[in-house]
């Protein structure tokens, strides 16, 4: 009888959850607003993620902390904290919440972009995250 109700939590949990495309059509929606005919490219996505920036020495790219392979775990280059990989391949959990993902990005492209990143950007990396492999 008791597992029915955690049964059912665990149901209802789920039913929170996103999958990368679902958070990355967000996005394109969003540049799609911005830029009509929008679409989303994993080369563009690939090209952000190995671009170097010139505002932050210790964190010039997004390369920085999580190395050249997304499929692999990374470091964070100034704290030496431990970072999970950010491909969906080698991670499926890391792009499943919208809060998380647009938390990181928030917070990640201002110390290494420089700026907030676009939306148009946040698909294209989203893309490039999800082919990976």
């Amino acid at each position: 009888m008791r597992a029915i109700p955690l049964v059912m939590l665990l149901a209802s949990l789920a039913c929170h959850a996103e999958t990368p495309q679902q958070i990355r059509q967000t996005y394109v929606a969003e540049a799609a607003a911005q830029q009509p005919g929008f679409a989303p490219s994993a080369k563009r996505g690939e090209t952000l993620f190995r671009q170097r920036f010139t505002n932050n020495d210790k964190m010039p790219a997004c390369t920085s902390c999580h190395t050249d392979n997304p499929m692999h775990a990374g470091q964070h280059a100034v704290t030496g904290k431990a970072i999970k990989p950010l491909a969906v391949a080698a991670n499926p959990e890391r792009l499943s919440d919208p809060a998380k993902v647009e938390k990181w990005f928030g917070r990640n492209c201002k110390e290494v972009v420089g700026r907030a990143c676009s939306p148009a950007e946040k698909a294209d990396f989203l893309s490039y995250l999800s082919e990976v492999r």
